[in-house]
Parts: C-alpha cells; structure tokens; sequence
C-alpha cells in the first residue's frame, strides 16, 4: 500500500474568520459562519460553506449547504446535539438575530441541509449576539449576550421557561464563555457594560440555583471578554485567550479543577499566538483545537483575523496515537517498512501521513509568507 500525501492543493485550510461558529461531531470539526474585515469593512462569510475538518487526518473539506438557509452573520451561537448542529442568535446586516435552525451533519447522501424551527412552544429570547450556551439532557440552555431590549424587559439577565431558579445570579453580560461539568453550568468572564470580567459562577441544571460568584484564592485568570471555556475531564475547565480590560489580546491559558476550586496558568503555552472570539473544540483524544478569531483588538484595529487550528494537549496520548504520529513524522525514513504493518492500522497510519504532510506543508507555506513580507519591510 502506497505512504504517499495527498497533492499540496487538497492542504487548503477554512477561510480566516471571527465570531464564528465550531462543533465537534464523531471524527469531525465543523465550522459555519463569523466575517472578516477587507478594507475596512465587515463582511460576513457564505451562509451556504460548511467547512469540515477530519481529525485524523488533518484535511479541510467545504461542502455547499441548501435549505431554509439562516443568514450570513456573526457571533451566533452553535451546539451539538445527538449530531445536529443548532444555530441561535447572531447578528447580520439587518441587526441581532433571535432565529433557531439546525442542520443534521450525520447526513447520508452528503447533502447538508438547513432547517428553520418555526414550530416551539412559548416565546424564543429576545435577538441578540454574543451570547453563550449549556448543552445539558437534550436541552440547549442560552444565557447573556448583546441586543435591544424594551425597557420592561431590562430586569432579567436570564430567560429560563417553565423552571424556577434562585440564588444570586451573574450580572447581565455579552462576550462571556459557558462550560458543563455534570450538572453544573459553568460562566466565566465577559463584558459587563463597558467592564470585562474574571468572575466564575454556576448554575445548577438540575435545581437552576445559582452558586453565586464563586470565590477562589491564589492566582487567577485577568478580566476578558471573547475567551473560551472547554470541559477537558470531569472536574476540569480549560480557559483561552480573550481581550484583557486594557484592551490586549491575551494568550494565555488556564486549567480551573473544580475539585480544589483552584487556577492554574500553563507556562509552555506560546506567547506569539494570541486569539479572542474564536472558537475551542474538544477532540477525541482530549485535544483542545481552538480555530480562527483574531489576534487584535477588535475594536480599534480589526486586520488579524486568523485562519490556522491551534492544537492543545491537555492530557497524555495513547501509545497507539504516539507511535502513530511518530510513523507519521518519519514516513519517508519508513516507507518501505510500513507495507509490513498490521492490515488493521494502516488506515489509521495513513491519515497520519497526511496529517504530517500538512501540517509541514502550511508550516512552511506561513514561513515563506513571513519571509516576502519580512524583505517587502526591508
């Protein structure tokens, strides 16, 4: 069997974008969604591009959706659900969005297909963008975000239907970041008015009490807004990026375990790739892969949309996945050994081929990009 890469022109990448939307489902990231800036102005990418990444073997795909299509915009909300992707929210050329479609990625005959929600019982929260989610027993539970809202309806900083909750909830906010663990709903940070926030609060998804702002002694995360928050294990959240309160893109990343109610910073993370309103999507393997948003400030210089997947290990890899991507790295040292393999894994060490030859390939596409803007400065 031959260890040969796909062609160089299969390694494209999804378009640079922010405000986004990202999902894991089986082998797949999936992304709809968010805008770029070209000359100073806003433009929202394709409403009909669903771009898929195949894990394993690290190659995009774009596939052209049909259906009750929702709007191109950004700072939607998207979930996975039992292999749906659910789209909520966002805002377009028209203004803020309160719109639910969902769009089955399971699909057997390749087409992708868009479904507006007309049919709900009780009203939808007002429109708005920014917002963030709980995905908990079939539910898709929406919290914050930004809007117009009627002067009556300013009292309320959460919608919850049919349910009673207590305890002292978070103060309204956009641009914040959601997490389960369990039964508990994580909310962390975000831009409350014109201050950004560091506080950690949950909600009971049970019983919709809430904890109150939770307490935490020794170091912590700064304020931010446009950050993620991603479940890595049963007690343990992964925090990324945002925009601090003085307006500068942050890297840093920050691991809370629940179970000692305790920060703590990773120091190898690289300082040179900061990101905020991107998206953070939890592998098969434990990997965190945060795609897109951008590597400025948003609101005084928005040029730095991104388009390249950072990956994150946050927990050890299997012995198969360490000899896997060790063949992969050494495929052409190992080419006329790897026919001897087992029949069984040499699907799998292909795709670690490719996975490799891809990451080389655009690694030394960004290099040579650096390197002709480096001589046009000189």
């Amino acid at each position: 069997m031959a260890a040969c890469p796909p062609p160089a022109q299969q390694f494209c990448v999804a378009e640079e974008r922010s405000g986004h939307c990202a999902v894991v489902d089986g082998n797949f990231l999936y992304v709809w969604g968010g805008y770029v800036s070209i000359e100073e102005n806003e433009v929202y990418l394709p409403n009909d591009e669903l771009w898929l990444y195949e894990i394993d073997s690290g190659l995009w795909t774009m596939h052209l959706m049909e259906g009750e299509l929702p709007t191109s915009m950004s700072g939607s909300c998207g979930a996975c659900i039992n292999g749906k992707l659910y789209i909520f929210g966002g805002f377009d050329d028209k203004g803020y969005s309160n719109r639910l479609y969902y769009v089955n990625l399971r699909t057997r005959n390749g087409t992708y297909k868009w479904k507006k929600i007309t049919d709900f019982k009780g009203q939808p929260p007002t429109p708005r963008d920014k917002l963030s989610c709980w995905v908990y027993k079939d539910r898709l539970i929406y919290f914050g975000g930004y809007g117009c809202r009627k002067h009556n309806e300013l009292s309320d900083c959460f919608d919850v239907h049919d349910a009673f909750w207590g305890g002292v909830p978070p103060q309204p906010r956009a641009a914040h970041t959601c997490a389960v663990l369990g039964n508990k709903g994580y909310i962390f940070g975000g831009r409350v008015l014109q201050t950004r926030m560091s506080d950690l609060h949950c909600l009971n998804l049970d019983t919709w009490i809430w904890s109150g702002r939770i307490h935490i002694s020794g170091e912590k995360p700064k304020d931010r807004s446009w950050h993620t928050l991603t479940p890595i294990a049963d007690d343990k959240l992964f925090l990324f990026g945002g925009l601090s309160s003085d307006n500068v893109p942050l890297s840093d990343g920050w691991i809370h375990s629940v179970t000692t109610n305790g920060w703590q910073q990773l120091t190898h993370l690289p300082k040179s790739r900061p990101r905020l309103w991107h998206t953070a999507c939890l592998g098969t393997e434990g990997e965190v892969m945060i795609f897109g948003g951008s590597k400025d400030d948003l609101h005084f210089l928005d040029t730095g949309h991104c388009s390249d997947l950072l990956i994150f290990q946050t927990q050890p890899y299997s012995l198969l996945r360490l000899c896997l991507d060790c063949i992969g790295k050494n495929a052409s040292l190992l080419k006329n050994q790897i026919s001897w393999l087992p029949s069984k894994i040499l699907p799998q060490v292909l795709k670690k081929i490719t996975f490799w030859a891809a990451a080389n390939h655009r690694q030394e596409k960004k290099a040579e990009i650096e390197r002709q803007e480096q001589i046009n400065v000189t």
